[in-house]
């Protein structure tokens, strides 16, 4: 592809300037890869209420 071509065109209707503004944004964002969904951090308290620590949940009810 040379730089004088276009990466698209239309070829049918007369789109205003906001929908070709609409048209390139759904592009952009349709090619960008996907980035990878930072995991939420669990706090402090939350943790404090899950029973048994290393040992699982079946160490849960035994004494410590």
């Amino acid at each position: 592809m040379s730089a004088e071509e276009p990466l698209f065109r239309v070829v049918r209707g007369v789109p205003t300037a906001e929908e070709l503004a609409a048209l390139v944004g759904a592009i952009i964002v349709r090619t960008r890869p996907a980035a990878a969904p930072v995991p939420a951090a669990t706090s402090a308290w939350a943790r404090s209420g899950r029973p048994g620590g290393s040992r699982g949940w079946r160490a849960a009810g035994l004494p410590r």
